[in-house]
Parts: C-alpha cells; sequence; structure tokens
C-alpha cells in the first residue's frame, strides 16, 4: 500500500492532483484548511482509494506543520507533494510583515520541514513533487514576496535533490504559468481566467513524471497556456 501525502489538497491543484493520483492501491493523506471543501474532496477520494486521512492544519505556523507531522505519523511515505502556497500581490512597500511571514510560512518554512522530516525515511523510489511557478524563475512586479518564497523553494529543492539522488528519491519540480484557480478570487485586477490553464492540465504533468520507471526522473517540467504566460 502506497501512502500519499499532498498539502494544500482541498481546491485548485493539490484538489485535481489528489484526484488524479486516487486509486485502489493508495492511502491519501491530505492537507487543507478548509474542512468544508476538504471534505467534499475526501468524499470522491474514498470511492477511489483504500483510505483517505484528512489533515487540516495550519501551515503558516511551525506548530502547524508539527501537529500535520504527527497526525501522519511514523510510518514512510511513498510521495510528497508540497503544493500549498499563498499569494500576496500588491507594490512590495505595503507589504505588512503578518503578510510577509505567512507566505514564508507556507511557501519555504512548510516545505522545509516537511521534506527533511519526510525526506530520510522514504524508500528508493519515492518521489516529492514540489508545485512552484514561473515565478521561481522570472520576476513580476507586484508579487515580490511571492516570487521572493518561490526563488527560495526553487534553491532547495534543487539542492535536496542532489542530496537524495544516491538515495534513489525522485525531486520533481512544476512551473505552472497562471492557472485558473480559485486563488485569483482574492487577487486584485482583472485577470484572463478563461485563457489561463485548468488544475487538471498541472495534475496531467505530475501524474506523467510519477508514472516513468523509477530510475527515471523527469525533474523539471514547465507549463505554460499556447497564448503565453498570461
Amino acid at each position: 500500500m502506497k501512502r500519499y501525502l499532498i498539502t494544500g489538497a482541498s481546491r485548485g491543484i493539490g484538489r485535481a492532483i489528489a484526484e488524479k493520483l486516487s486509486a485502489p492501491d493508495v492511502v491519501l493523506l491530505l492537507h487543507g484548511r478548509d474542512t468544508v471543501a476538504l471534505a467534499e474532496v475526501c468524499k470522491f477520494a474514498k470511492t477511489q482509494c483504500a483510505q483517505v486521512v484528512p489533515l487540516i492544519h495550519d501551515l503558516a505556523l511551525p506548530s502547524g506543520v508539527s501537529k500535520l507531522i504527527a497526525e501522519v505519523g511514523s510510518g514512510s511515505i511513498d510521495l510528497l507533494v508540497n503544493n500549498a502556497g499563498v499569494a500576496v500581490v500588491k507594490p512590495f512597500a505595503e507589504i505588512t510583515q503578518i503578510e510577509l511571514e505567512q507566505t514564508i510560512g507556507v511557501n519555504i518554512v512548510a516545505p522545509f520541514l516537511l521534506t527533511q522530516h519526510f525526506a530520510p525515511k522514504m524508500r528508493p523510489g519515492s518521489s516529492i513533487v514540489n508545485i512552484l511557478s514561473i515565478a521561481a524563475k522570472t520576476a513580476f512586479p507586484n508579487w515580490s514576496v511571492y516570487c521572493m518564497s518561490k526563488f527560495a523553494l526553487e534553491g532547495f529543492s534543487q539542492a535536496v535533490r542532489e542530496e537524495l539522488r544516491e538515495h534513489k528519491i525522485r525531486v520533481i519540480n512544476i512551473y505552472p504559468a497562471a492557472t485558473d484557480t480559485e486563488i485569483w478570487n482574492n487577487i486584485a485586477g482583472e485577470w484572463p481566467r478563461t485563457k489561463m490553464m485548468s488544475p487538471q492540465e498541472v495534475a496531467e504533468a505530475v501524474a506523467y513524471a510519477l508514472s516513468r520507471p523509477a530510475d527515471v526522473a523527469v525533474e523539471n517540467i514547465s507549463l505554460s497556456s499556447s497564448v503565453g504566460n498570461l
């Protein structure tokens, strides 16, 4: 039986990945903060999986990460998907300390702590998937703290990849361009959401990378809409 841990699974890309990877031989450990939305995902997954475990914790706080780790238990996992993320979009001079700390907590510290805890227990052939962004490679005005966090996770994941290579643990980085998820509901401005990629398209890329033989690593996947990065 395989155990998959997916953060930010209550909606958007995380939900699409959870639904795509659901299978009879899989135990899904699904993290989210929205209890109602996460319950909907779990309801679907339970019809496809051996077991589904909802994990409701605030990853902006180290204590929340610790509680999630404790609830997952001492057993190893076969897949860690670092997907949970927050986006603050405003001029950098207007970003509050709370917004800065929340972004760093969810987008950098949580993936670091989860990877640090679970990677040493992973068996050869296991995988870590980091949902990054084109903002991990290209800077955009008014996205300073988000870009900073993704650039940081990019550097961390590349270093960890080299450390884990000898243990035959794959580190897969996904770089989606703008994707039509609920995150845009809280971002001011007019955004061409009908032209964006769907979460399911990102999930397909994750599934493809994971489906390669254990000795084959599809390490970096960049995804963009046919009309550009928007």
